[in-house]
């Protein structure tokens, strides 16, 4: 099991950046993939970006492409999510979870859910 702890929300103005950290304080963390998700206000949740157990063809929702960056860290038991060129539509709540991260893009479907970190995007 993981226990995933998200950091590093804010608010930051559009074009900004913020990085999100996901730690994992029970340290199975290198055997799952771990995702990127988020919720924004009146909206499902979505998958934003997922990577695998070792780091192999991360992978992204269309509207974050060449905006963010997936990274992990197995021996420090951490994930990030580097988000540049933000805009309003990356408001939300960003959550990490485990991810089987086998599809051609990120789902919505994780595990292990952290407790969510809020990313405000405004001026």
């Amino acid at each position: 099991q993981l226990h995933l702890v998200e950091s590093g929300g804010g608010l930051v103005q559009p074009g900004g950046s913020l990085r999100l950290a996901c730690v994992d304080s029970r340290g199975g963390f290198s055997k799952y993939g771990i995702g990127w998700f988020r919720q924004a206000p009146g909206k499902e949740r979505e998958g934003v970006a997922c990577i695998n157990s070792h780091s192999d063809i991360p992978k992204y929702v269309d509207s974050v492409k060449g905006r963010f960056v997936i990274s992990r860290n197995n021996s420090l038991n951490t994930a990030w999510l580097q988000m540049n060129s933000l805009n309003s539509g990356d408001t939300g709540i960003y959550y990490c979870a485990a991810s089987n991260c086998l599809d051609q893009a990120p789902t919505s479907e994780g595990y292990y859910w952290g407790q969510g970190t809020q990313v405000t995007v405004a001026s």
